[in-house]
């Protein structure tokens, strides 16, 4: 069994591929997912699980340089937006763009794989975009 905080084999399979800045994405239960790249579905009821419990899980295992988030989440969802900024690093990049380009990003192929969430609150999704981890600690 893994020593690490992601038990979810799908997602951490998703994390142990994607390159330098390569997408992982993560939304709510309402993102349109299509069929194009993998989906990695965890909703299992409304709220169940969060949003942020599923980006805390994926930020624990994965290096990130920048985020994009829909600017709509400034004004439908200012409580979800502080939450995701507690858990952001210092030195992560956020950019801000419509939700429709969000959603287009999601199908881009540079997106390896979109989870899905419980969340239903407005304007919970994030594409990240995967750092390198020079820094990181090797194996005993």
């Amino acid at each position: 069994m893994r020593k690490t905080n992601l038990l979810n084999s799908q997602l951490s399979a998703a994390i142990s591929q994607i390159g330098h800045t390569q997408w992982l994405s993560i939304g709510d239960a309402g993102l349109p997912i299509l069929d194009v790249g993998q989906k990695i579905d965890l909703a299992l009821v409304r709220g169940v699980p969060s949003f942020i419990d599923v980006l805390a899980a994926t930020l624990s295992e994965m290096k990130v340089q920048k985020v994009y988030l829909a600017q709509e989440i400034k004004q439908a969802n200012p409580e979800q937006l502080t939450a995701i900024q507690t858990l952001l690093d210092d030195d992560v990049q956020i950019e801000w763009i419509s939700h429709e380009a969000l959603k287009a990003m999601t199908r881009d192929p540079n997106n390896i794989a979109t989870v899905r969430t419980g969340e239903v609150t407005p304007f919970s999704n994030i594409v990240l975009e995967s750092n390198v981890d020079f820094a990181g600690e090797a194996i005993k």
